[in-house]
């Protein structure tokens, strides 16, 4: 999947802003909520503005987690696999190469590209299970965990930015 460009991300964002103005001005009278009733109207408005500013969060987490973690793509089934790890190593788990395909919902060949990508880029580090050697177990390196860890650090101040969101 190719990101967006600040371009194509500057004009959707100017699209859903065209959207929202458009429904805030066709006011109570005109919206499907009022024939359903004046409570549900009222309502709608304070869902959109949240609904925006969801969209909005998941912007910038997203441009947060490309510019933390650099050029690598860290999104679907690796970011799903570097959040499984993160959790089973702070809970003194080990998964294993299939866990994380599983897991992920890939096959395990491309699990397993994956996993070699990450290991390129110093993220996680394989070894062989000694209770089982047919096993691969795959955990973060403690770069991988640091760096991890100091993505979640950015994050969490997005969202106390929006304290909206945070409930």
């Amino acid at each position: 999947m190719q990101p967006f460009s600040n371009e194509e991300i500057a004009e959707l964002k100017s699209r859903v802003d065209q959207i929202h103005q458009l429904l805030a001005s066709r006011g109570e009278e005109s919206s499907p909520a009022a024939a359903r009733g004046g409570e549900i109207a009222r309502n709608e408005a304070p869902a959109s503005a949240g609904l925006l500013d969801q969209l909005s969060l998941s912007i910038q987490i997203r441009r947060i987690r490309r510019s933390h973690f650099g050029t690598a793509e860290m999104s679907g089934a690796v970011w799903d696999m570097m959040l499984d790890m993160m959790l089973a190593g702070a809970h003194g788990r080990e998964l294993s190469a299939s866990d994380l395909a599983t897991g992920a919902g890939v096959p395990l060949s491309s699990g397993l590209r994956m996993i070699a990508s990450l290991e390129r880029r110093g993220l996680v580090h394989r070894s062989i299970d000694e209770r089982d050697r047919r096993r691969t177990i795959v955990r973060l390196t403690d770069s991988g965990t640091e760096r991890m860890a100091s993505y979640f650090e950015k994050i969490g101040g997005v969202r106390q930015a929006l304290p909206q969101l945070a409930a």
